[in-house]
């Protein structure tokens, strides 16, 4: 099972390049950067409203901007997005930037793709909160169109170009692996239909060990149910198998073991945004449980 790393980096944190730096020194696959391109000061409405949310979200940096700060500062650990808010971003811009930065690293690029949660941000770009899953799918369709042919083009509903040309493309053919992030209902579809992978998130910031809570067990025990469904679901389908990613997976050696007897294939430990000296400490006694 691979393990890599995700971090709200800001400018008060430890910078992107050096969190990977010390990623790829410490022996971890991967590291991952969010997305929110701003934070709605909202009506108050719960779960909306910029007061309610950690001023992580307030802070972190362009995760496109941070992922290209890691690829130039290392050589070989895997760099990605978790998630990049698809529905808030132009994809002919966004091909355009993936592929530069999966070139500029040799194929390094892992993109988790999400359709965002906060209505009123997805709003403040033109985006319809009700439509968000289908703009999703067609703008994923629309870039992988411009990523794999030379000249491109893409008929959806909500995403409409004639043909165009479009370089650099990526070192990965056809594409940079694109995982789906979410919990939702409907998730596993979406990964089979326009995925390469499933992104599931593990909610709490708990440090369980062996002796589990009912919570977790139910998190555990629903997890290894709905990847058994992706894996049927990918079969019949004719996609084969498709690997699943969890984020924020609890950093206790018995839980990496059961998440590996479940079909997890990557876990990616949760770093509080922090100091420099602080992020590293984390980091060593995250690779120390590896080990």
């Amino acid at each position: 099972m691979l393990a890599g790393l995700q971090m709200f980096t800001s400018a008060d944190s430890i910078t992107p390049a050096d969190l990977a730096i010390a990623a790829e020194q410490r022996g971890f696959e991967s590291v991952f950067f969010p997305d929110h391109t701003h934070v709605p000061l909202g009506d108050g409405t719960s779960g909306y409203s910029g007061h309610d949310v950690p001023v992580y979200y307030r802070t972190v940096l362009d995760p496109v901007v941070a992922m290209s700060s890691a690829v130039g500062a290392t050589t070989t650990i895997k760099v990605g997005s978790a998630v990049c808010l698809v529905t808030q971003r132009d994809p002919i811009i966004l091909a355009k930037q993936i592929a530069s930065i999966d070139r500029l690293s040799s194929g390094r690029v892992l993109l988790g793709v999400g359709a965002g949660w906060n209505d009123e941000e997805m709003r403040n770009h033109g985006a319809d909160p009700a439509g968000r899953f289908r703009l999703l799918r067609e703008r994923v369709e629309a870039m992988s169109a411009i990523w794999a042919h030379e000249e491109a083009s893409y008929h959806g509903k909500l995403v409409d170009f004639g043909p165009m040309w479009s370089w650099p493309k990526p070192v990965q053919h056809p594409r940079p692996p694109v995982f789906v992030g979410g919990g939702g209902p409907n998730v596993l579809r979406r990964v089979v239909a326009f995925g390469d992978g499933w992104m599931p998130f593990r909610e709490g910031t708990d440090q369980v060990g062996d002796n589990l809570s009912g919570d977790v067990e139910d998190f555990e025990s629903e997890l290894a149910r709905r990847i058994g469904e992706l894996r049927t679901l990918a079969d019949e389908s004719g996609r084969g198998r498709l690997p699943v990613t969890l984020f924020n997976g609890c950093p206790h050696r018995s839980a990496l073991d059961r998440y590996r007897d479940i079909g997890v294939d990557r876990v990616v430990f949760w770093l509080p945004t922090a100091g420099y000296g602080p992020t590293l400490d984390t980091m060593d006694a995250l690779a120390r449980l590896l080990r």
